[in-house]
């Protein structure tokens, strides 16, 4: 994973999962008639529908995506394959459809506030590839975050965010983690899970060992540990190929996951507040590694560190 996947171009997906669109035919439908949008009942919306479920996204190889921003990020990603267009945002969205080289289906307002999860649906609903990446795809990265046990699906999705805009090659969720690819972090990531990897695993210690195996120093972040963030800035060793563990949102990171890392590091609170949420922490972190490999990277052979190749 030296270079991210050429835009343009689908992720890697269960072979499983190939072929499939929703309602399982895999036939490739045709755009609805603007004069009859599918209702509610329809076999198509109903197939999607069921995409609001983790089961149904893993058994299909599908996930939905909602809104304008990440139904573009899919789209140039290669990764949709459906559209689902209401009746009022038809008109709003028309440039955007126009342009879609998918097949679009236009369906009533009640069929597309069924398909959202928003409070305030905006009728544009995708239905994109699942990504099949795994961690023995990891190559050679410089900067990976990994979620263990990350229960708060926004949380979730900023963190992916949070990675991508800092450079990162990879995040992994492990553990009883929220599934990457449900709604609201699908949202929260704002079109990022289409930018870089995001893997899903079962074990954090099988998730260790192959970053580790890739290259990565590993340090698990901890609120009791010894040495903070300020410290391992000023010693440089933000400055290498690293890979960055996050813990629960409340119980922090299990005891096994600490002691495989190589170092456990906090993030020092100058103030009185008792601790910083996972999202803000996890963006402190891969900056501070992205800004220490940009320096040595520019320094040396001008090579953007930060996993930006």
């Amino acid at each position: 994973m030296t270079s991210r996947r050429p835009q343009g171009h689908s992720a890697g997906r269960p072979a499983s999962a190939a072929g499939r669109r929703p309602g399982g035919t895999g036939v490739r439908p045709a755009a609805a008639s603007p004069g009859q949008p599918d209702g509610i009942r329809s076999a198509r919306v109903a197939a999607a529908r069921r995409l609001r479920r983790v089961a149904a996204r893993r058994d299909e190889g599908l996930f939905l995506v909602e809104g304008a921003q990440a139904v573009t990020a899919a789209l140039v990603a290669g990764a949709l394959v459906e559209l689902f267009v209401g009746e009022s945002a038809a008109v709003r969205h028309a440039e955007l459809i126009a342009g879609t080289d998918v097949p679009v289906r236009l369906v009533t307002d009640a069929a597309a506030a069924a398909l959202s999860e928003t409070v305030t649906p905006q009728g544009l609903v995708g239905v994109a590839e699942l990504p099949g990446h795994r961690l023995a795809d990891l190559g050679r990265p410089r900067l990976v975050a990994i979620c263990e046990g990350a229960n708060d699906p926004g949380n979730a999705g900023t963190v992916i965010r949070s990675a991508d805009a800092a450079g990162a090659d990879a995040v992994v969720f492990v553990g009883d983690s929220v599934d990457p690819f449900g709604g609201k972090c699908v949202r929260a990531s704002a079109g990022s899970i289409f930018h870089l990897p995001v893997v899903v695993a079962e074990d954090a210690l099988a998730a260790v060992a192959a970053v580790r195996e890739a290259g990565c120093r590993v340090l698990a972040t901890s609120g009791r540990a010894a040495r903070d963030l300020d410290d391992l800035a000023s010693e440089g060793i933000l400055a290498v190929p690293t890979a960055w563990i996050f813990g629960n949102e409340a119980r922090g990171l299990t005891a096994r996951t600490v002691a495989s890392a190589d170092t456990a590091v906090r993030v020092p609170v100058y103030g009185q507040a008792e601790s910083l949420n996972l999202a803000v922490a996890s963006a402190l972190c891969l900056y501070a590694s992205a800004r220490a490999q940009r320096v040595v990277g520019s320094a040396t052979s001008g090579v953007r560190g930060g996993g930006a190749h």
